[in-house]
């Protein structure tokens, strides 16, 4: 690490040494952004006090508020008390029901705005006290009142018991505002003087700044002066290379449209033949099966005339000779489609629209559940970031790669097969479909891209080109597929996609 810091370590100390219109300006604009960070950091400790003023008196209304609330609500309840007492009819108890359903919120808002306040707190907790005394009253004679004894009820409000609480509600009520008025009209004056001396300290770091950026950008006007005459020269010389680049561009798209061409022709060109041999191969199978019904009449009626070589030829050799020509067509045919199937997904005009890959993987992770919950296996789709892409393009290539983890999954324990994305921030997404499968060994990872390549023991039903077409597709799509994998333990394959398709950079092969 030091040694190869020692050279830059040096080229700048020339720089510093060497007097220059480059050191000048490098350090006028030093000594602006220096400033600028001591402006900003003292307009954000300015700023950082003011926010918490304002919280407090945000805080301190909101008890204003509440404790104004209360002392309402605790009037409310007497006038209730009164008017059932005065008429004895019920609705006049209306304010007092209201009263019985609030009142405990708002004083459990009040105590928990005021919480750990030691001036405000332990007048919360005499308020609450007084407040349940007070209902306690109106509550029983409330009740007397329904039994028909209003006289009773009338009585214990001459007592004055249910006054002295109110008074004491009062009381507590106007204590708690005055402390909050208080410590508003602090705060207030707090405010007022940071917010001044936010704007004295802005508009002498603006005068500085507007000095320094007077004499940087004279320095910068000669410096654009010389830049300029460089960037001609540059220029000239881009010109050149942009049409080298078109040139190759052009050529290689060409290039790339010939190779697709090729590939249509001689697959379609090799499906001729390989009809006529399948169709053969029917007639001669067919020819097989009179000449056995023919061996058997033979057989039957004259024994000795049938030698048991033939038999065997016609029974045995010439079936088995028929299945290898059959299954060695079959091989090819499904060779030829997957040529063609890449010509055609190579010439295939891509469509961007913004995707639910969620939605898509769990729809593919749908399509293979029988295979899943036969194979005692999991998908689990986690929720993935959207892209704008082709979406013919992408459910292929998350079907062959979902299909793959589940053909691939190990018999010996539960499989289990998950999908996650994340957004790298830099205007690309990566999705992950990760395994417990058998796993691919370090010498195939590249291998199994390949077409009609494949790896390990080739006990499953495949011809080497899925894998293939995915990467061709997440190239087209301008992405990039990898693979981390280890045997027996597993396989992830990683594809990395821009969060949107410009078909320019994505290519039409």
């Amino acid at each position: 690490m030091i040694p190869a810091l020692r050279p830059t370590l040096l080229a700048l100390g020339r720089f510093l040494r060497t007097p220059s219109l480059s050191r000048s300006v490098v350090a006028l604009l030093t000594g602006a952004i220096g400033l600028l960070l001591v402006v900003n950091v003292g307009v954000f400790v300015m700023l950082q006090r003011t926010s918490d003023f304002n919280d407090n008196v945000e805080r301190g209304q909101r008890i204003r508020l509440a404790a104004l609330e209360v002392m309402s609500l605790s009037i409310d309840a007497e006038t209730g008390q009164r008017g059932f007492l005065l008429t004895g009819r019920p609705n006049y108890l209306e304010p007092y029901t209201n009263s019985l359903t609030r009142l405990p919120e708002r004083l459990d808002e009040l105590a928990r705005l005021t919480a750990g306040d030691p001036d405000l707190s332990p007048r919360v907790e005499r308020l609450r006290g007084l407040s349940q005394q007070r209902l306690d009253i109106i509550d029983r004679t409330i009740a007397l009142g329904r039994m028909g004894r209003i006289e009773d009820g009338v009585e214990i409000i001459r007592s004055g018991s249910g006054k002295r609480l109110m008074d004491q509600v009062r009381a507590e009520t106007a204590a708690i505002d005055e402390v909050q008025e208080t410590r508003l009209q602090f705060a207030t004056r707090q405010t007022e003087w940071a917010a001044g001396a936010t704007v004295l300290v802005n508009a002498v770091a603006a005068l500085l700044i507007l000095a320094l950026a007077g004499v940087s950008g004279w320095l910068i006007r000669r410096y654009v002066l010389d830049i300029q005459q460089a960037r001609a020269a540059l220029d000239a010389m881009n010109a050149g290379l942009e049409t080298k680049v078109r040139d190759r561009t052009f050529e290689l798209t060409r290039a790339n449209d010939e190779i697709q061409r090729f590939a249509y022709i001689v697959s379609h060109d090799l499906r001729a033949p390989l009809v006529n041999v399948m169709g053969f191969t029917s007639e001669l199978e067919q020819a097989g099966r009179i000449i056995d019904r023919q061996m058997t009449a033979v057989e039957t009626r004259a024994p000795k005339l049938v030698e048991q070589d033939a038999l065997t030829a016609v029974r045995e050799d010439l079936p088995e000779a028929i299945g290898f020509i059959r299954a060695s067509t079959g091989k090819m045919d499904r060779l030829i489609n997957a040529i063609l199937k890449l010509s055609r997904e190579g010439r295939r005009n891509l469509v961007p629209e913004l995707l639910d890959m969620t939605a898509m993987a769990r729809g593919v992770a749908d399509s293979v559940r029988h295979q899943t919950e036969t194979s005692d296996a999991q998908i689990v789709v986690e929720p993935l970031p959207s892209v704008e892409s082709d979406r013919l393009s992408m459910e292929q290539v998350l079907g062959n790669l979902i299909d793959n983890a589940v053909k691939y999954l190990d018999p010996a324990r539960p499989g289990r097969i998950h999908v996650s994305g994340r957004e790298t921030g830099d205007g690309w997404v990566v999705y992950r479909i990760a395994d417990n499968g058998r796993g691919i060994s370090d010498r195939d990872h590249e291998r199994i891209f390949e077409l009609f390549r494949r790896s390990g023991k080739q006990d499953r039903a495949g011809e080497g080109l899925g894998l293939a077409f995915v990467r061709n597709s997440v190239r087209r799509l301008g992405g990039d597929i990898t693979v981390e994998s280890e045997l027996g333990k597993g396989s992830t394959f990683i594809l990395k996609f821009p969060t949107r398709l410009v078909l320019a950079d994505a290519g039409e092969y």
